[in-house]
């Protein structure tokens, strides 16, 4: 049992540090994220509130053998608050648990790549493809190295090339398991940055994901206009660090939408399929879901993991979709719409009026 005389985040980071298992445990100390504890003080849970749902960053962060009973009593606090429960990110240890529960229900968010670092080399070894990306970030002159965390922590240089990323994108910044501001909280985590014509270019933050004795890639921003290449370098020497550190496990976390991962026959309910068919469709001025599914792939994965939401609600319901999507965009997704809206007509007014000056 933990001391009730740490801070709660201090006691959370404890536990995951203990117990953590889902490739989100650690996100669950990020700014913006509510912290449960058990009765007992032996588990934490992170949820975001969104409307009547409590939205939990994947899983409760416990011993596998208590997982059962601390899911069921986080659910019980939240019906005695009005509210019912959505495991956004679930894996596997926990979709086994409500895999033949009535009062429960999934829908597939996507899927996760999985590497063992100590294959990373005779992976890379063996496709010319991913060595030609990682030779052409060589060749530009960018450099990688792992960064202390005095060094790296609210480091001006890497904020920088963070609101660079940022300012990008297609959506303003989005937040709950994608929260970017984490350079403020980077204890126990590793930070891997890359470096071009003495700046910083990009870097990758990586967070433990502590009983698999490995990592998740959290964030890996770069600036507009790094050379080709300097993402896969970036990862390319995190993975040869964790190799030679003996470690497990490696992924890059959730790839949206993705059909990548190997199930027993399963299909999203139709309205969804619907939803997510349309956003694959038309939602990539907001986010490029494929493009991402495509580079994840060409690092070339050792597996796929499947990725749930797990709600406790017989069938999976519109509103706790909308919930989701509260969580993501802290309760304001219509304001956060609009403003990929503004972006997006931003973004495409200039390319017109840089091809007419072209002309």
């Amino acid at each position: 049992m933990k001391s009730d005389a740490a801070s709660p985040l201090a006691r959370a980071r404890e536990l995951v540090l203990e117990y953590g298992w889902n490739s989100t445990s650690y996100q669950i100390i990020n700014p913006g994220i509510e912290l449960w504890f058990a009765s007992a003080g032996d588990a934490v849970v992170g949820f975001v509130s969104a409307g009547d749902v409590r939205v939990v960053a994947g899983a409760p962060v416990c011993s596998k053998e208590r997982l059962p009973e601390v899911a069921a009593e986080f659910e019980h606090d939240a019906a005695n608050a009005g509210e019912r429960v959505c495991y956004f990110g679930a894996e596997g240890r926990l979709e086994s648990v409500y895999s033949n529960s009535k009062n429960h229900s999934k829908v597939l968010l996507g899927a996760q790549p999985v590497w063992h670092p100590n294959e990373w080399n005779v992976l890379v070894a063996k496709h010319s493809s991913l060595r030609a990306q990682l030779n052409r970030a060589r060749n530009k002159g960018v450099s990688v190295s792992e960064w202390q965390t005095e060094r790296a922590e609210n480091n001006p240089a890497l904020a920088a090339c963070l609101h660079s990323w940022l300012e990008s994108k297609g959506l303003p910044p989005l937040h709950f398991v994608v929260e970017p501001d984490t350079l403020g909280r980077l204890s126990n985590r590793r930070v891997f940055v890359a470096e071009h014509n003495g700046e910083v270019a990009g870097f990758v933050v990586l967070s433990p994901v502590a009983t698999r004795n490995g990592w998740l890639f959290e964030q890996f921003p770069h600036r507009p206009g790094a050379p080709n290449g300097t993402v896969e370098l970036m990862i390319d020497t995190a993975m040869r660090a964790m190799a030679a550190d003996n470690d497990d496990y490696a992924t890059l976390g959730l790839s949206p939408l993705s059909r990548r991962a190997k199930l027993e026959p399963f299909e999203n309910p139709l309205w969804l399929r619907i939803v997510l068919a349309w956003m694959r469709k038309h939602g990539q001025r907001f986010y490029n879901f494929d493009g991402l599914d495509a580079f994840k792939s060409k690092l070339q994965p050792e597996q796929w993991e499947p990725v749930f939401a797990i709600s406790n609600e017989p069938q999976f319901s519109a509103g706790t979709l909308y919930s989701i999507a509260r969580a993501f965009s802290e309760n304001h997704p219509i304001k956060l719409f609009a403003g990929g809206l503004g972006r997006a007509a931003a973004a495409e007014f200039k390319w017109l009026r840089s091809a007419i000056a072209g002309k």
